[in-house]
């Protein structure tokens, strides 16, 4: 995992909408072979939005051949309700950059089959090629997307009932009237999450500094559903020195060397593309698949730790023996024991039919 730490929200902001360039710019898509970009919403990716679209302006970056996922949206609310997720992404990125709307997308709170629509969204994302970096936000629960504490890290696109406390956070979008705050949401799953390629999230402002130790110094966790980050191989968390009160000097320090010696050595991070290997065969790994996991043969433990796919064969189990009567008082090698112990059933069941005759 990578923790980039910088002076302030503008910092952290630019460091990863230059990332974001660089990748996209690295991968040079096309109409046939577009890059795949996951986006959130929220407070924290608004400064990475208004800096990619001065990139963009600049003609630093097109967008011509990006397709876009995003990770949520409310259900109930009209699509061009003024706090609807569709109306923010248009408002603050899609209107201002060349992105053809055929290449956005954004679930659909007000589809007849919710179910039938996240079903779809999988779908779509496996036509598109997978997601090749998906950019997270989180809650102040470390919650990634809508995966509130206690979603599965194994989850799918589906729909979501939301915590009273992300309610209420999102009541300052609804004029702090929780009352108008949408009950439920349609979100990507954590698993659909960790099966991009690459994960960048931003955590900004001391609110999210718990969340971050959470995930940082502690083990994986579905209540911090942001944990699960370090079950991926390429993992990116990018935020401001206030987002950091929560964590050791130890682990600030860490980081920053580890960010330094990076630098120094020039590179950032090491992904399987062309431009880090160089121009030869890229290594790939090789990972030998049984047609059916059983105890004697199961599946390897990859990056696939999380996929929804338990072994559907154990043939080698232990038989249970039968049970048998027993008592202590037979173990003991005294003949007149069980004469001043209780009965054995044979003779409670000769005492039980003379008491009854």
């Amino acid at each position: 995992m990578r923790l980039i730490i910088r002076d302030d929200a503008n910092g952290a902001s630019a460091y990863v909408a230059n990332y974001i360039i660089s990748r996209i710019n690295t991968f040079h898509p096309t109409a046939e072979n577009p890059f795949v970009l996951g986006l959130p919403t929220g407070s924290s990716p608004l400064g990475v939005y208004k800096i990619l679209v001065e990139k963009y302006k600049a003609g630093l970056v097109s967008f011509e051949n990006v397709i876009t996922f995003n990770m949520d949206e409310y259900v109930g609310i009209p699509r061009d309700h003024s706090e609807s997720y569709h109306t923010f992404m248009w408002k603050h990125f899609f209107s201002h950059v060349n992105i053809h709307p055929s290449n956005v997308h954004i679930l659909n709170g007000n589809a007849p089959n919710l179910e039938a629509e996240c079903v779809a969204y999988e779908d779509a994302i496996k036509r598109a090629g997978g997601i090749d970096l998906f950019l997270a936000g989180i809650g102040e629960d470390g919650h990634i997307a809508f995966n509130e504490p206690g979603s599965s890290l194994a989850s799918r696109t589906r729909v979501k009932t939301l915590a009273y406390d992300t309610i209420l956070a999102n009541s300052r979008f609804f004029d702090h009237d929780i009352s108008k705050v949408p009950r439920m949401a349609l979100t990507v799953g954590v698993q659909t999450v960790l099966e991009a390629r690459e994960v960048v999230v931003i955590i900004l402002g001391q609110r999210k500094s718990l969340a971050l130790q959470k995930c940082i110094e502690e083990g994986v966790n579905h209540m911090w559903t942001l944990s699960s980050l370090q079950l991926h191989p390429h993992p990116m968390i990018v935020v401001d020195e206030d987002a950091t009160a929560e964590l050791k000097v130890k682990t600030v320090k860490y980081f920053k060397s580890i960010e330094k010696v990076a630098m120094d050595a020039g590179f950032e991070q090491i992904l399987p593309s062309k431009v880090r290997t160089g121009n030869g065969p890229i290594p790939q790994t090789k990972v030998d698949e049984v047609s059916s996991p059983t105890i004697h043969a199961p599946q390897p433990t990859t990056s696939r730790l999380l996929r929804a796919t338990p072994a559907t064969e154990y043939p080698i189990r232990s038989v249970s023996p039968d049970l048998v009567p027993d008592r202590m008082a037979s173990r003991i090698p005294e003949p007149h024991l069980t004469d001043r112990l209780t009965p054995n059933p044979e003779q409670q069941t000769v005492q039980q039919n003379a008491i009854t005759a």
